[in-house]
């Protein structure tokens, strides 16, 4: 009677499951590997809302590609490799020890970390490591604008961004704003002269090439366009300027107390262990 009962039962059962794997999946399938199906609902949740639809079949592609290529590595291992190659556990628990590990070291540092570094603690130590911080290349502060050679305001934004006068830096900035190509106002922060020379296109030493008195003037003849950066201040080399290398410092003294700070764990947790006899070190006679 039991045998009979389970097999009148047993349609009841693979119909509930068909209808719950019917409700898992209700949509259309967009690609299969074997027997494992990719549905388009999973698809549609990678690719971002309000894009263009060409971008969308461009990623909904890639996602597709990228889940076969995963589950075709995945077959092919499983048939190629040994049983020893497959055996995994020991990777997986080294894994697992690797991350925990580093979880807990995030934490002991964010819960001890001393993060205030103050402006005499970057120039003391900039004062005793100042051959650490010898310039590789000109550092200068300045005014920079991509205007076109044609514009009616080219002029005006020219001498007024040389200007020593606070109200003609100020005329100088709106104008440029609305007007120019492109402006940044830097005379107040160091700049590496490779940084600078990018937004020339140029190299570093070419375009200090173009440095007259204080003014970097360039002018290419296949473009409509003219660049120009006034010098407000130049250091061509020496030791860096502190205020260029304060955030260097900031993070060489935040690398320091962190190491310091992972050295105490080790130390406590070794010494720890050792004397609560948790840690054992036999020695062979």
């Amino acid at each position: 009677m039991r045998k009979s009962f389970i097999l009148a039962l047993l349609p009841l059962l693979l119909c509930s499951c068909n209808a719950i794997s019917s409700l898992i999946h209700d949509d259309d399938v967009v690609a299969r590997v074997g027997r494992t199906k990719l549905y388009k609902s999973e698809v549609e949740r990678f690719i971002p809302n309000m894009i263009p639809a060409e971008d969308s079949l461009r990623l909904a592609e890639q996602y597709i590609n990228t889940w076969a290529m995963d589950l075709l590595y995945l077959d092919v291992a499983e048939t190629q490799l040994s049983k020893a190659e497959l055996d995994v556990t020991a990777d997986l628990e080294d894994f697992r020890r690797s991350l925990l590990k580093y979880r807990y070291e995030q934490r002991y540092i964010n819960d001890r970390l001393d993060t205030l570094i103050t402006d005499g603690q970057i120039s003391q130590y900039y004062t005793a490591h100042a051959d650490e911080f010898e310039l590789k290349r000109p550092v200068l502060k300045v005014r920079f604008v991509d205007v076109m050679k044609d514009s009616p305001n080219k002029d005006a934004i020219l001498k007024m961004m040389s200007s020593q006068e606070y109200d003609d830096i100020q005329r100088a900035d709106t104008l440029a704003k609305s007007t120019a190509l492109r402006w940044f106002d830097s005379a107040d922060t160091w700049m590496d002269a490779g940084e600078l020379a990018k937004s020339f296109g140029l190299d570093w030493e070419s375009m200090l090439s173009h440095l007259k008195g204080d003014m970097i003037r360039y002018e290419p003849e296949d473009r409509t366009d003219l660049m120009a950066a006034y010098v407000v201040e130049i250091q061509r080399k020496g030791t860096a300027p502190l205020e260029f290398v304060s955030d260097r410092i900031r993070d060489i003294l935040m690398s320091a107390r962190k190491h310091d700070l992972m050295n105490s764990l080790e130390r406590d947790l070794l010494e720890n262990a050792l004397e609560s006899k948790k840690f054992v070190i036999y020695e062979n006679e």
